[in-house]
């Protein structure tokens, strides 16, 4: 259904959701803006501002003005919707062949865009999902109990997936345009993951490969927002979207 050859793709449009990102958004930009990816692929960067209260905006217009050489497209949410809505509106606006899921902080490495691309480009899948538990590399060492809510979340939508994946929670998802634009997607914060998970399990034929993956975590010092509100509400959205509502 989604198969087509590396040739007939042209760019990966990186979507980042952005709120009260200033100290680290231009570090980040950065290190896309070095990473040279696979089969000369173009690069779309498309940000998107959840109506940040700090200078993030700020600093993502100068960033565009001082980085003309970069493909930029910038939008801002009116209020605060959360991480789900920004990224369906980077979704939309995504011009891209390819779309890969990209956060404003530094806990995700940009320079492992190819090995994510790699299974896509020699036709084997239309999903990757980049997995922070597998492989050997390096990862700092954080929360317990995070890891283990984690684990439990990727179980139970394991459970009612009949996938096997072990990072269910990462950020670092790799559509095929095509599958991620033909899914309507609802949730407003971090129920996306749960909520794209359940729905791209249930298209036909759907081909889905894992790549371990670094992970840079953040102490909630450093700036890092998710808290046990959103594991609830994960659980929340594993039933709702394999159980209660496969729409």
């Amino acid at each position: 259904m989604f198969i087509c050859t590396s040739m007939d793709y042209k760019t990966l449009s990186i979507i980042i959701p952005v709120y009260n990102e200033e100290k680290t958004i231009h570090l980040i930009l950065d290190k896309i803006k070095e990473v040279p990816l696979i089969n000369e692929l173009n690069k779309e960067i498309v940000m998107v501002d959840d109506s940040s209260t700090d200078n993030s905006w700020k600093r993502l217009e100068e960033y565009k003005s001082q980085n003309t050489e970069l493909e930029i497209s910038l939008y801002r949410h009116s209020y605060n919707q959360g991480k789900g809505a920004a990224l369906r509106t980077g979704i939309q606006e995504a011009k891209g062949d390819l779309i890969i899921i990209q956060d404003a902080d530094l806990e995700y490495d940009p320079f492992e865009y190819n090995e994510l691309l790699k299974p896509i480009t020699d036709g084997h899948a239309d999903v990757v999902y980049g997995s922070r538990f597998m492989g050997g590399k390096p990862h700092r060492i954080l929360f317990f109990w995070h890891s283990i809510g984690n684990g439990l979340l990727t179980l139970m939508s394991n459970a009612l997936t009949n996938l096997n994946l072990t990072d269910m929670e990462t950020c670092y998802k790799l559509f095929k345009a095509p599958v991620i634009k033909s899914i309507q997607l609802k949730e407003n914060r971090f129920g996306f993951e749960p909520e794209v998970t359940a729905k791209i399990s249930r298209i036909p034929a759907i081909r889905i490969y894992e790549i371990g993956i670094s992970y840079y975590g953040r102490t909630y010092a450093d700036g890092k927002k998710i808290g046990w509100r959103d594991g609830v509400r994960a659980i929340y959205c594993i039933l709702k979207y394999n159980i209660w509502a496969k729409g």
